[in-house]
């Protein structure tokens, strides 16, 4: 169901469920991601896959969709051959996606338009740390071709998410200004600072005052630092917070495998609300399975 009220009218009454990680749910699938492009190659040659994973999140209780996006831009499209106007209509076909997989729901599904920082464009693990080198003004100029083609396509809000780095923060709100679509902007963090080292006072500080803003900030991090961040977060700029942490494994690069217990916890967050949190989901590692106890536990919250 295509919601009648903005994300942000519900989030001053509302807590909603955001989806999980797209990518882990399309491995369930079947779908092999190892690819540069990584999930948004399947705009190009699987978007039913897409859908699919869409789909297999609405039934576990999301009402908040994260388009396939990430890792989509005009730069990555090119180095397979693929130019503007084809890379553009991808793009948009990303929001499609999840309005389409949302048209059928009981209850009112927003549609979240993902822009991924510019380290997700190298495909080198730079997203985790920032500090690529480009001023605010490079940077600007990297982001904006590609929220103007995604907030043509008309989502509810830009998620302007794991931004490792203040500076590139920065760059994102620059480029979605005028844009005609509302944005959360979202860190990935180690322990109290984003991952380039800014304490996250400072780097949520740049959302203040600036009313396309709804929503600040965290996700892809740990779900220990997700608890305080929140908390951070509601204190800085007195908005709406977004969470969405991922499962707690950590990524062995030498084994190319997962380890260690993950700590994805719902009825540890059915307290986040009462600390500012009005978006909560996971991020990697996090499946349909996790959200649905997530629905459930946030649903049962005081």
């Amino acid at each position: 169901m295509r919601p009648v009220r903005t994300l942000a009218e519900a989030l001053a009454d509302e807590v909603l469920v955001l989806d999980g990680g797209l990518s882990n749910q399309l491995e369930a699938q079947g779908c092999d991601l190892r690819d540069e492009l990584w999930s948004a190659r399947l705009l190009v040659d699987g978007p039913e896959q897409i859908e699919a994973a869409h789909t297999a999140y609405l039934r576990a209780g999301a009402r908040v969709l994260i388009t396939g996006s990430y890792q989509a831009t005009f730069e990555g499209f090119a180095r397979r051959g693929v130019g503007r106007a084809e890379a553009a209509r991808l793009l948009a076909r990303s929001v499609g996606l999840a309005r389409a997989a949302g048209k059928g729901a009981a209850e009112p599904v927003w549609v979240a338009g993902s822009v991924g920082p510019y380290g997700a464009m190298l495909a080198d693990g730079s997203e985790y740390r920032g500090r690529y080198g480009l001023s605010v003004r490079e940077l600007e100029r990297f982001h904006r071709p590609r929220i103007e083609a995604l907030a043509a396509a008309a989502p509810d809000v830009l998620a302007l998410e794991t931004v490792p780095d203040a500076v590139e923060a920065e760059a994102l709100l620059r480029a979605a200004e005028g844009c005609g679509v509302p944005v959360w902007l979202s860190y990935t963090i180690e322990a109290e600072r984003t991952r380039a080292g800014q304490e996250l006072t400072e780097a949520f500080g740049l959302a203040v005052g600036n009313d396309q803003v709804i929503a600040v900030g965290v996700n892809c991090c740990e779900p220990d630092d997700a608890a305080r961040a929140v908390e951070i977060a509601a204190a800085a700029t007195g908005k709406p917070v977004v969470v969405y942490p991922n499962s707690g494994e950590e990524w062995d690069a030498a084994a190319r495998a997962w380890r260690g217990a993950g700590a994805f916890d719902p009825e540890r967050m059915r307290d986040w609300p009462a600390a500012g949190a009005r978006l909560l989901g996971g991020c990697c590692r996090v499946g349909p399975g996790r959200i649905a106890a997530l629905a459930a536990a946030v649903s049962s919250a005081p």
